[in-house]
């Protein structure tokens, strides 16, 4: 039980991580002053988001795992953009 527990729990913090990095993604302004700070602070929030999806996807099951990688990518897209010459 406190397997499946741990499982759920681990799961949970990558959704929340994810969740976590595309509200502050939609939130930062370019244009504002503080836009740096906000960069920066991504930056930690993504590290520690794809940190989290890996730890989960060492005991998900197979529908987290689809997820998971959903998260990764999803990631993957907002560090694209905020890396690219567009954003």
């Amino acid at each position: 039980m406190q397997d499946k527990q741990d499982k759920r729990r681990t799961f949970q913090e990558a959704q929340q991580s994810h969740q976590q990095v595309t509200d502050l993604y939609s939130s930062i302004e370019k244009t504002a002053p503080n836009y740096g700070t906000e960069l920066k602070h991504m930056k930690q929030e993504v590290n520690e988001a794809f940190q989290q999806i890996q730890s989960a996807l060492v005991t998900a099951s197979e529908h987290q795992r689809e997820q998971l990688k959903q998260f990764e990518q999803d990631i993957q897209a907002i560090v694209n953009e905020v890396n690219s010459d567009d954003y």
